[in-house]
């Protein structure tokens, strides 16, 4: 062989190995602080449950085990318009659900800033372009005065909303004075998810009739999800609101390639992915908040992120109870402007952040993050968290952090979680005349 040859390829073999050995030392620098990072000192801290394996998923009410029964009856009624039976007018009757504020190709959440289910029409692009209708007043649409939080992992969260409002357990025990108006549903004793679902039949103008029963033939599907229930009692939006409960929490972003690479395949991340990871896990200090499987906590703090109504946001303003965060749960002025913790899974699919909806990319996030300053005139510097500290990241460090939180936290396949078809033949996730032109259902 050519001298010149043997001297490229003992060249390529040192290159190689020094390569490979920068690999390795990233994986076990990446592995340490992950370890370091999690609660149990173990690196299966962060594996989220499987979807299959109803054991492994936390945070089950008692009163409401998985079954594959629930699931199926839940995934249905989660995206069925025809649950729309309490519109506040006529034209809006059937023509949403759930799923209308909590789109699967959006994270899902809603495309746009605010979702809005009752009083709106129109879809667009992962809901972008849903708008409010002539015949509505404002005060009349079911839209929140505070951009709601995704549905994914909500496995791992035990109080729901930003305020850690619903669910008699947790956070909550103790709070029992403020179990009023919607945190009513509280002193059922059931957890987050449960009370929080309840209560939502009722927000969002949804039912049980036997319309739905009959016409659109869920009794069966009932009968099957609750047998151990009541004739009497079995076909009641409480039952419908324990199945969509059994759903959600197995709506789990488990096939990322960061769950990948925790399973033991370290090639699953990029070595952009990896120095992110390295990132989130140490210089960055994102781990100290998002440290749950999800990357969640059930932790509230003060970021003075802007509100909704700041955004131009509909049926709320500068006076929303909400703006105010854990306080407008608790009335203690000591939580005024904290907020819940969010999950960080599929954040490639939101449209915007922050309980306000005021930031739009993931860039803008983390330079929010990284300067730790108020944007909210009501929230003075001195009352953000002591964990919410300037940090200096370089523009690659940047785009590395990002690189893990948009590519290695993303489950490309959350459809598999969505019905091809649910009973009533509706379109979904809205069931307008302009929805159903934008999605090609008519």
């Amino acid at each position: 062989m050519n001298k010149n040859i043997l001297i490229i390829l003992a060249i390529i073999t040192i290159i190689s190995g020094c390569s490979d050995n920068v690999i390795l030392e990233v994986d076990s620098q990446l592995m340490k602080a992950i370890r370091k990072a999690s609660v149990t000192g173990q690196t299966d801290h962060f594996i989220i449950a499987s979807s299959e394996d109803y054991a492994s998923i936390p945070n089950q009410d008692p009163s409401n085990p998985i079954t594959k029964e629930k699931i199926e009856l839940g995934k249905m009624l989660f995206f069925e318009t025809g649950l729309a039976q309490q519109a506040m007018h006529e034209s809006c009757l059937e023509t949403y659900s759930c799923s209308s504020c909590h789109i699967p190709s959006a994270g899902f959440l809603p495309g746009r800033k605010q979702g809005i289910a009752d009083g709106a029409f129109g879809y667009g692009v992962n809901g972008s372009d849903r708008s409010m209708i002539d015949e509505y007043m404002e005060n009349e649409l079911d839209a929140q005065g505070i951009r709601p939080l995704s549905t994914l992992n909500v496995a791992y969260v035990t109080n729901t909303l930003w305020s850690g409002t619903f669910g008699a357990n947790d956070r909550n025990v103790g709070t029992e004075s403020q179990w009023t108006d919607l945190a009513s549903v509280n002193k059922t004793g059931y957890v987050g998810l449960e009370a929080q679902n309840i209560e939502g039949f009722h927000l969002h103008r949804l039912d049980i009739n036997e319309h739905i029963l009959d016409d659109y033939g869920y009794r069966a599907m009932f009968d099957k999800a609750f047998s151990d229930v009541p004739v009497a009692e079995r076909y009641s939006q409480e039952s419908a609101s324990f199945a969509i409960s059994a759903y959600t929490r197995t709506v789990l972003t488990n096939k990322t390639p960061f769950q990948e690479y925790l399973k033991g395949n370290p090639a699953a991340l990029t070595m952009s992915q990896k120095e992110g990871a390295l990132l989130f896990f140490g210089k960055a200090r994102c781990y100290n908040c998002h440290n749950s499987p999800s990357f969640s906590s059930m932790n509230f703090y003060a970021l003075g992120t802007a509100d909704l109504y700041e955004n131009n946001g509909l049926n709320t303003s500068e006076d929303d109870p909400r703006n105010l965060g854990r306080g407008f749960f608790t009335g203690e002025a000591k939580d005024n402007y904290r907020f819940k913790v969010p999950q960080l899974y599929n954040l490639k699919d939101y449209s915007h952040f922050f309980h306000g909806s005021s930031k739009s990319t993931l860039y803008d996030v983390i330079q929010f993050k990284i300067k730790a300053q108020t944007e909210n005139s009501k929230v003075d510097q001195e009352l953000l968290s002591a964990k919410f500290r300037p940090v200096d990241l370089s523009d690659e460090e940047i785009f590395s952090l990002i690189d893990f939180l948009k590519n290695a936290l993303y489950d490309e396949n959350v459809e598999r979680y969505v019905p091809d078809a649910v009973l009533s033949g509706n379109c979904f996730p809205n069931n307008d005349h302009q929805s159903r032109s934008d999605l090609g259902c008519n």
